[in-house]
């Protein structure tokens, strides 16, 4: 059933369009991501979409009756408001504990809040939260979620994206976290240029798509182009989770990313930053931090190398920011020390943004650090590295203060580089940037010789750019985390678990009653060989879809075989998709 339906919608907010003709449609559901540009148009879609906007030609239908929720980027209250107000209005007590959803929402969400709290006064990510969890306690048609991480910590990222996976709803949601996005989402938008362009699935099949219309097209912008290859090939590097991908997605890959940059090289970088480092970055010994009455860190220990890239995790409020303000020498320790290598040239990114000078002109705030730098093996100008970060031409030369909060972030970053530190401490860098500059942050920071620490609740990012994840888990010690974020969760996920087997004993008397036995002997074998007959299988359409696109292009004046072919096309690709579903099933079984 068709949810919304567009029909040639345009609108401005000044000279260029944000959309221009724009025709869609939404359906029952469907899952879809917009990603684009910031200011290029995202929040105005969704917003016209959700007939929050009005706009300026063009039409919006929806169907009868549509259940839609619309969560914005500002959480707005009415004056005096309660948790429990704004999540369960007058609902009695009985009547929502009685509800599973609503449970599970206010345990997964709201979990150490009082529900008879005020919401003044609340800090930006439990505010987020509550307003997350009045929209998902009703039943809805269609959620339409515009940035919905905004100042969550990544359990709560996680929480969502499985509740999010485990409700059969239309989804629309706009947002900068690839992570979230391929963990919800089955198709994608981008906005540009006034345009909406479609690609089937997630972000990680939108960059494969999108770089093989530039292939097929012949684009003439190599930069976006080595970019879309080097993260293809990042993708394909990259964690084991991904690593389940059918095996013709990976050999798709295969020709777009033949000449990608080459990969991060830790042995090289290390050697470099030994040389400019020696071997002390910093050590923290016995240390222990007080905030009030109580410790933050507790005879805490941890050692940072020449070279290491260190990716910083643990809920709000658990020291992250204050660990970063003890290294930079801004918080004291109450007891033990902390040693800093005589050859340390430091540069800390922390959330303020206001040190900047707002009369000063972009070009000019950067080029009072340093008029060039070296990054791998290549030089840059100031004015090269702010065209890479989005201000081109004259937008080089506009005032400081009249820069948005991701563009100042941005110009932040670079100005950090500049200044060529050997040791970065960077505070939540992706907050506000938008995935085209999040990709070329990465790229920059990828050839970057030094120690590095990130505290971000991006794991795409932190995956991307760190080697190393290290967690606060509230203990007061810096833990090491082997197996990364997904360590992370589990360990706090097992906690949680923990505390409920103790409370209900009885609940653990069939732990695995409904959990499906993984095959084994003979049944493992041959599952392995029917994962080898669907390989094939895809492979064989894979290539029957190649020879389909080369008949289209052959045959693009004749109208009538255009439609046979067309028609054959989608038969193809429906059948591939069933097959690829077959093998995922059988993929996670085989384990």
């Amino acid at each position: 059933m068709n949810l919304i339906n567009v029909e040639n919608v345009a609108k401005a907010y000044g000279p260029a369009p944000l959309l221009d003709a724009v025709s869609l449609g939404l359906d029952d559901g469907d899952r879809v991501g917009v990603v684009g540009r910031n200011g290029g148009g995202k929040s105005t879609l969704v917003s016209v979409l959700a007939k929050e906007t009005e706009p300026d030609a063009g039409r919006v239908t929806h169907a009868r009756g549509l259940r839609l929720g619309y969560l914005t980027q500002r959480d707005d209250f009415p004056e005096g408001a309660t948790v429990r107000s704004v999540v369960l209005g007058e609902r009695a007590e009985h009547e929502w504990a009685g509800d599973t959803r609503a449970r599970e929402i206010l345990a997964g969400l709201l979990t150490g809040l009082d529900l008879d709290a005020p919401l003044a006064g609340m800090s930006g990510g439990e505010r987020r939260r509550v307003a997350l969890a009045r929209l998902l306690v009703p039943d809805s048609d269609l959620l339409v979620l515009d940035e919905p991480t905004n100042h969550l910590d990544i359990e709560a990222i996680d929480w969502l994206a499985r509740h999010l996976r485990g409700r059969r709803i239309a989804l629309l949601v706009v947002t900068h976290d690839r992570w979230f996005l391929d963990e919800v989402t089955e198709r994608t938008w981008e906005v540009v240029d006034g345009r909406v362009e479609r690609y089937e699935g997630g972000y990680s099949a939108y960059v494969l798509a999108k770089a093989e219309r530039s292939r097929i097209a012949a684009a003439t912008e190599a930069k976006r182009q080595n970019l879309l290859r080097k993260e293809l090939a990042w993708l394909r590097r990259g964690p084991q989770a991904r690593t389940s991908k059918p095996k013709f997605r990976v050999d798709a890959a295969q020709a777009l990313i033949a000449d990608e940059p080459p990969p991060r090289d830790s042995v090289e970088l290390t050697r470099f930053a030994t040389a400019r480092l020696g071997k002390t970055v910093f050590e923290v010994e016995d240390a222990t931090v007080r905030l009030g009455e109580r410790d933050l860190f507790s005879r805490a220990t941890w050692r940072l190398g020449p070279g290491d890239r260190v990716g910083l995790v643990g809920v709000n409020g658990s020291g992250k920011s204050t660990l970063l303000r003890l290294l930079d020498g801004s918080v004291a320790p109450a007891a033990g020390r902390v040693v800093r290598g005589k050859t340390v040239q430091l540069a800390h990114l922390s959330q303020n943004l206001e040190d900047l000078d707002p009369s000063r002109r972009v070009l000019e705030s950067v080029e009072e650090i340093r008029r060039r730098i070296t990054v791998g093996k290549r030089e840059w100008t100031a004015s090269q590295l702010l065209e890479r970060l989005g201000f081109a031409g004259d937008r080089q030369w506009t005032p400081v203060g009249d820069l948005s909060g991701g563009e100042r972030r941005r110009l932040r970053v670079l100005r950090l580089l500049m200044g060529e530190p050997n040791v970065l401490l960077l505070d939540e860098p992706t907050n506000d940037l938008d995935i085209e500059t999040l990709t070329e942050v990465e790229d920059l920071l990828d050839g970057w010789p030094g120690t590095l620490v990130v505290v971000s609740h991006d794991r795409y990012f932190l995956e991307r750019i760190t080697d190393h994840v290290v967690a606060l888990l509230g203990d007061g010690r810096v833990t090491m985390m082997p197996g990364g974020v997904d360590e992370y969760l589990e360990r706090r996920a097992a906690g949680t678990a923990g505390v409920v087997a103790r409370e209900a004993p009885a609940a653990s008397s069939t732990p695995a009653a409904s959990a499906p036995a993984k095959p084994k002997g003979g049944q493992d074998w041959k599952a392995r060989k029917e994962l080898d007959r669907l390989e094939r299988r895809l492979e064989k359409l894979a290539g029957q879809e190649a020879e389909l696109h080369e008949r289209l292009a052959a045959h693009a004046t004749d109208y009538a075989k255009l439609q046979e072919l067309d028609g054959r096309l989608k038969e193809i690709q429906a059948e591939a998709a069933q097959v690829e579903e077959e093998w995922l099933l059988l993929a996670e079984d085989v384990g």
